[in-house]
């Protein structure tokens, strides 16, 4: 069954909803980079911080994704010195358009496809390497998520579809 954008919500800052939403999406890109923080360059490989905001932007919408793409990486940052500090700004520049794809896409697709996500992340990664390549000077930096991260990007893909059907599903 297709899932439509009856079940994608659009919550607003005004809803406390919003809040414990993005606070459990938090937790999640909190407690998965630090499971693959286990691996060597476990968060280079597998970009666990972005999951649980395409995870919120999509299925609840750019309010729910704004704050998760905020919070988690400065919560991080504060809990675990991870990422460091000198990697927020582009992090959370990735994030906040993560969210913002995500959102869009969602939006206009009205419904769950491995295409619609597919869209968001290359949307994410396409602005967000040519940011990091402006505010570094070096191409290979801005494209180390697609030469390291490409496993992350699968999973975001793969995962992230499987979970928002999930989620849909559980919805209904």
């Amino acid at each position: 069954m297709e899932t439509t954008i009856s079940q994608i919500q659009q919550l607003s800052y005004r809803e406390g909803k919003t809040y414990a939403l993005a606070a459990a999406f938090v937790a999640g890109n909190i407690l998965l980079p630090q499971l693959c923080h286990m691996l060597p360059q476990g968060g280079l490989v597998w970009l666990p911080i972005y999951f649980f905001t395409l995870i919120a932007a999509y299925r609840y919408g750019i309010t729910a994704g704004l704050l998760t793409a905020i919070a988690s990486p400065l919560v991080n940052n504060m809990m675990f010195g991870m990422p460091p500090a000198p990697m927020l700004p582009i992090i959370l520049i990735k994030s906040g358009l993560l969210a913002l794809a995500a959102a869009a896409v969602a939006s206009r697709c009205k419904k769950v496809s491995i295409i619609a996500v597919a869209a968001a992340i290359v949307i994410y990664q396409a602005i967000g390497t040519m940011a990091e390549w402006g505010m570094t000077g070096s191409m290979a930096a801005a494209l180390q998520d697609l030469r390291l991260g490409w496993p992350g990007l699968l999973i975001q893909l793969f995962g992230g579809y499987a979970l928002l059907k999930l989620m849909a599903r559980k919805a209904r």
